[in-house]
């Protein structure tokens, strides 16, 4: 099986697993600002301009939150303390996408308060911030397009997700807004995670597009942007290709001439909310063996667990595996497991990988979202350290690692 492009050499991520003790996860500032460069680039013709929102939730570490924003990006946030982080970095105002659901009252008031565009999730919550909150200057539905669209394997399909409001719903909310004296529109939706397939993006945009003109003839409402999601998927097995970005970006100008311009809309801005294709495959799980265990098959056990990195555990989901300075050793067929109570805390399951002994570093690949950001305490497990990776190949500790002061740091032993 082909290999996976470490972020430095193999001697370097020694010395820095020695250094720093594992596990951690490190990230690869220079591929980051490159991707986001390029990703911003490849929709530089979006006539009223283009701007992707990070999903905070793919990895919420101030230090690259202020890397995007440096790169141009915003925030997409969906809770009070992902407001909170993006304004700590100077990610403020209607550069923040609030998209949440079930939301409480208080977060709705914060986030008008701080100007952020508020993306409601159904009908009902349009009443509900009036209530407890307030309608704000810029409104913006998040549609489920339904039997309409396809979902994936990861997402499910949209008449099953619990997000978004249904045709009759949307139509109905934007006409209600425009009784209330709202002036200032969006458009949304999401309908895929980690999808590989351009053409996918391309025929959400159609029915965004459709749509946005649907209501204009309808309520004489002109959207100032549509928020095409994220969704877009990165190559995590080596034989996956990654997104052609300027396949999706023109099929979307096309369908924009097509259907946007002539319908009196040319200059309403394109927008997205891509998390994981701006930083995912820039993360790496550092991580030593521990143990090898053979009993009915071999197993070899890491100080990493699914506390950090639950994905493959959560979703079945693959995540590369690079043994340092084993890659002529012999191969074998192995299950790759944490320490946790838990029979599914394994990063790999019958994974031909080279053989591993105690003392070994391991790198799990592709962990740069959903990634530390997904981690618990189960176990009283303690979360950990995350590096960043410097272009001028400086390490800089951009969050230490938890303490068992900090485990107990909520509880008050004094009232026992």
């Amino acid at each position: 099986m082909a290999e996976k492009n470490l972020p430095c050499s193999e001697e370097k991520l020694q010395q820095i697993a020695k250094e720093y003790g594992t596990p951690f996860h490190i990230y690869d500032e220079k591929a980051i600002r490159e991707n986001a460069k390029k990703f911003i680039k490849a929709f530089d013709w979006v006539p009223g301009g283009f701007k992707n929102y990070f999903a905070v939730k793919a990895l919420p570490n101030p230090h690259i939150m202020k890397i995007l924003k440096d790169e141009g990006m915003g925030a997409d946030c969906s809770s009070l303390p992902e407001l909170v982080l993006a304004k700590t970095v100077g990610i403020t105002d209607e550069d923040i996408m609030f998209t949440s659901n079930d939301t409480p009252a208080h977060e709705y008031r914060e986030a008008i308060k701080m100007g952020a565009i508020v993306n409601l999730d159904d009908i009902s919550h349009i009443n509900f911030i009036e209530k407890y909150a307030e309608i704000p200057e810029l409104v913006c539905f998040r549609y489920n397009p339904g039997n309409k669209k396809k979902g994936n394997k990861l997402i499910g399909n949209p008449e099953d997700a619990k997000y978004g409001f249904t045709y009759e719903d949307l139509l109905e909310g934007y006409r209600i807004l425009k009784e209330k004296g709202v002036k200032r529109f969006g458009l949304h939706t999401m309908v895929a995670s980690n999808e590989l397939n351009p053409e996918y993006f391309v025929e959400t945009a159609k029915i965004v597009f459709d749509i946005a003109v649907e209501v204009k003839e309808k309520f004489d409402i002109n959207f100032e942007f549509v928020n095409l999601g994220g969704g877009i998927g990165i190559p995590y097995k080596p034989e996956d290709s990654p997104v052609d970005l300027n396949f999706v970006s023109q099929g979307i100008k096309s369908l924009y001439e097509e259907t946007i311009v002539p319908a009196g809309l040319a200059g309403m801005r394109i927008v997205m909310e891509c998390g994981r294709m701006v930083t995912g495959p820039y993360g790496y799980l550092v991580t030593t063996v521990l143990h090898r265990k053979e009993t009915y098959k071999k197993f070899v056990g890491l100080d990493a667990t699914m506390a950090n990195l639950m994905r493959p555990a959560l979703y079945g989901a693959y995540h590369h595996i690079t043994v340092l300075g084993k890659a002529a050793a012999e191969k074998e067929i192995c299950d790759v497991t944490g320490s946790l109570c838990e029979n599914n805390d394994k990063f790999a399951v019958d994974r031909e990988i080279p053989h591993a002994e105690p003392g070994d570093i391991v790198v799990i690949h592709d962990t740069g979202a959903h990634g530390h950001a997904m981690g618990f305490n189960y176990n009283a497990k303690l979360r950990s350290k995350e590096l960043l990776l410097k272009p001028n190949g400086n390490i800089k500790l951009i969050r230490r690692a938890e303490t068992i002061e900090d485990y107990f740091a909520t509880l008050d032993f004094t009232t026992l």
